[in-house]
């Protein structure tokens, strides 16, 4: 899965853009956006999603349910 950001919950702060390894992490209408082809939840550079962990607002960055478990290739 990807992670997502919930748009009624970000507040367009920008923490988000410049930690995200994969830059998958763009502006849209005021607040932010995870393209899901280009996120790993961090997996390979980091223990736990830094979008989510630099976000101030609790819950904003979530695991997207639409979208299939990133797989590391081998």
């Amino acid at each position: 899965m990807a992670m997502m950001i919930k748009e009624t919950r970000c507040v367009g702060c920008s923490a988000c853009i410049n930690e995200c390894p994969n830059d998958a992490i763009s502006e849209q209408s005021f607040a932010f956006a995870i393209d899901p082809a280009k996120c790993t939840e961090c997996i390979g550079f980091f223990s736990e999603p830094q979008c989510a962990a630099i976000c101030p607002i609790p819950k904003t960055c979530i695991i997207n349910p639409d979208v299939p478990r990133y797989a590391a290739a081998v």
